[in-house]
């Protein structure tokens, strides 16, 4: 009968949650705590699989799941929602959520321009036999981006205000990027906007580049960021940047490894992984070049007024 007794308080105290509060990690059967993260599979997120790869999240007790988005927004509202505790947006994506009010915080860096015209994984590319021949030649022309009102047109605008040009007539078109080496060819479009792989692509086609955009916005621009909610536990969000951090600081060091990582979770031709333009991952944040994203974007009307970043980027 004691025996009994005592199951049945046991079960009674399983059936209660044990001891587990509301809104904890949960926990794997290695004691490890289950995190899933929603992250494009781009060029731009190798250090996440790398570190990964690597055992940096299970090192900090992390059983990590890396989940594809198709970009920014998707990631935002799956880490609203809960059903990401972490995730990858470009800063211009994180920017406009904030000023709409969600609850996002950046817990690190994600990837950051190189900062070096001609050796940077951003690019607006031209037909070879076009007579754009510099930044200030794409005033009033028709340009692709993959996402309107984001940091592409806001970038490529700062591009062409810093070589002198006008870029107020610039017409805008919405494409993705694997579509906008083809709409180049056709002539559909003046110019180009894309990233990685699509701009080593585009050259190897013929396309000739005539501004480097996000080297042209700021020097050193921290083009996205790892975030998370306020509804995240604070020990998990500590252990998640440290083990984030080490992966970007590792990635950074080790481009060979980044290369071949690249292969697991992309669907980038082998020939083409080894001559693209690897974006540099810095740990840190940089803070001022946000700022500078910010007022570039209140400036072309993507953000409705003046943000400071400090409440974003702590």
């Amino acid at each position: 009968m004691r025996r009994a007794l005592v199951v049945l308080a046991a079960l009674l105290v399983t059936a209660c949650g044990g001891g587990t509060q509301p809104g904890a990690p949960a926990q794997g059967g290695s004691g490890l705590t289950k995190v899933n993260a929603g992250v494009i599979a781009i060029v731009d997120t190798a250090p996440i699989h790398l570190g990964k790869a690597k055992g940096f999240f299970t090192e900090q007790r992390i059983d990590l799941t890396i989940t594809p988005v198709q970009g920014g927004a998707a990631a935002v509202s799956g880490a609203v929602s809960g059903q990401f505790q972490f995730a990858f947006a470009n800063t211009t994506s994180l920017l406009t959520a904030k000023q709409q009010g969600l609850d996002v915080k950046v817990v690190a860096n994600g990837v950051s321009s190189t900062g070096e015209q001609g050796k940077d994984f951003s690019a607006v590319l031209v037909k070879p036999d076009s007579p754009i021949r510099a930044a200030k030649d794409l005033a009033g022309r028709k340009i692709s981006v993959n996402q309107l009102r984001n940091i592409g047109d806001t970038t490529v605008r700062a591009s062409v205000r810093n070589a002198g040009g006008d870029p107020t007539g610039i017409e805008f078109v919405e494409l993705p990027f694997p579509d906008a080496p083809a709409a180049l060819q056709s002539g559909r479009v003046d110019a180009i906007w894309v990233v990685e792989p699509f701009v080593s692509q585009a050259i190897s086609q013929g396309a000739r580049p005539v501004a480097w955009n996000f080297a042209d916005a700021t020097s050193d621009l921290t083009v996205a960021m790892y975030f998370t909610t306020g509804r995240t536990d604070a020990d998990l969000t500590r252990r998640f940047t440290a083990a984030i951090r080490k992966s970007l600081e590792y990635a950074d060091a080790h481009p060979d490894e980044v290369r071949e990582v690249l292969k697991t979770y992309t669907k980038i031709a082998p020939d083409v992984i080894a001559k693209i333009y690897l974006p540099k991952w810095p740990a840190e944040v940089n803070k001022a070049s946000v700022q500078t994203t910010a007022d570039l974007a209140v400036a072309d009307g993507v953000l409705k007024e003046k943000i400071d970043v400090s409440a974003l980027v702590p």
